[in-house]
């Protein structure tokens, strides 16, 4: 299967997945306004940063080592047994630590304690999170991007309900606690979409302490929860910021162009996850590599600028659409944002290189020096320019992330000519 074809699988699982999270969106614009879909941002940086360390943060390293070991059943069978148990390993003790400290967070990020059940509710779905991981990730590995898709749409159609129904009753309070039971819900039929897969074992489900297999994906594991540690927390503190400077109502126009630079971008985004890595992972041969990094540049770069300019030309229906009338100040925004769109994913494009061949001390260095960089950036560009300061910031530093990115590949591929993203 080639990226296009993927991209047709993945563009119907993520619609359904976008579909879902604009649902949320404009719920709690009607409910709370500007101000709300500010906070709702806060809740939704917690759940992402919890999602991924519920399974300790090792569902890209199970993609990648599945898709090294599926001809290898030995090798796969004591891989998945020791990712299985560090999964839910991890997942108990993050849900501890986030029972213990719902109060404060609540308050912290929410802005009342009241939202602490909310919180703590969240901490108990840690295991069917880290569950759901597991599985969707084992799919992911063997590249049976069909599936995958199918298990998406389904549990999104299910998320809409469940937010819908909830929304309906508690309002804002529903919103939020349906984005939480929504995650469990990709279990429910992800275990037997897996079960019925012709490469499904029983033994994939056989806990097993390997310290080899563990070690791989311990080592592996710390890229992935790096970037996502680094990237909710960085989002947290830039909200902090936009906030004490300019008030709540202002980061809520800056989360919502934020929003719709995420939704369209899942598309993209999502078929480079499920293809992508798996695809670089399983190549060892470097021309090979350059010819596959080459043809997602033709592929994807086109992609994203046409989507770009279209969400530019019709930003003025889609924050009415999407959010309200009220959101109109948010327009402004769109430009910087969307161009820094375009080089975000020229980045990511190279930047995976790294979490496919495991580059661990280069990639947790980069992350870490960039998400200080854009931190750094918005205090600078924030003092001169205003609220539009953060969306400069965010393209400036996505243009260094590629600068940086681009002197990767060529050192690793062993010169500019192999990987140039430029036509011959």
């Amino acid at each position: 299967m080639n990226l296009m074809r993927a991209s047709v699988y993945t563009a119907a699982s993520t619609a359904a997945r976008l579909l879902a999270g604009l649902v949320v969106i404009k719920l709690v614009a009607w409910f709370a306004g500007p101000e709300g879909v500010g906070r709702l941002g806060q809740f939704m940086s917690l759940m992402s940063l919890l999602a991924v360390l519920a399974g300790g943060g090792i569902s890209a390293g199970i993609v990648k080592y599945v898709a090294e070991y599926r001809d290898d059943p030995q090798r796969l069978q004591r891989l998945l047994g020791a990712a299985l148990w560090y999964a839910l390993g991890a997942s108990l003790l993050m849900g501890v630590v986030t029972l213990l400290f719902s109060v404060p967070l609540a308050r912290w990020l929410l802005g009342d304690g009241r939202y602490a059940d909310l919180i703590r509710i969240l901490a108990v779905a840690q295991l069917g999170i880290a569950l759901a991981n597991y599985v969707l990730a084992v799919i992911n590995g063997f590249m049976d991007v069909r599936r995958l898709a199918l298990v998406q749409i389904a549990g999104s159609v299910l998320n809409v309900a469940l937010v819908a129904w909830l929304s309906h009753w508690l309002q804002l309070y529903g919103a939020l606690l349906a984005l939480v039971l929504g995650q469990t819900l990709w279990l429910a039929v992800g275990v037997p979409a897996w079960w019925r897969s012709p490469y499904f074992q029983r033994g994939m489900l056989r806990l097993r302490f390997d310290r080899e297999m563990i070690g791989r994906l311990a080592g592996f594991s710390v890229m992935t929860l790096t970037a996502a540690l680094l990237s909710p927390l960085v989002n947290i503190a830039v909200r902090d910021h936009l906030a004490a400077q300019f008030g709540w109502e202002q980061v809520g126009y800056w989360q919502a162009v934020s929003k719709v630079s995420d939704a369209y971008l899942l598309f993209i985004t999502t078929a480079i996850n499920v293809y992508y890595l798996p695809k670089l992972a399983s190549i060892d041969d470097r021309a090979l590599l350059a010819l596959e990094i080459r043809n997602a540049y033709r592929f994807l770069l086109p992609l994203v600028v046409l989507l770009a300019l279209a969400i530019f030309i019709a930003r003025g229906w889609v924050t009415a659409l999407l959010f309200s009338e009220g959101f109109a100040p948010a327009n402004v925004l769109y430009g910087p944002q969307l161009a820094g769109d375009v080089i975000k994913i020229a980045s990511f494009v190279l930047s995976y290189l790294m979490l496919a061949k495991a580059m661990t001390r280069l990639f947790v260095a980069s992350e870490c020096v960039f998400a200080a960089s854009y931190l750094g950036l918005v205090y600078l560009f924030t003092a001169s320019f205003g609220l539009v300061g953060a969306v400069y910031a965010f393209a400036a530093n996505y243009t260094l992330y590629f600068l940086f990115n681009a002197w990767v590949a060529r050192r690793f591929l062993g010169g500019l000519g192999q990987w140039s993203p430029q036509y011959p």
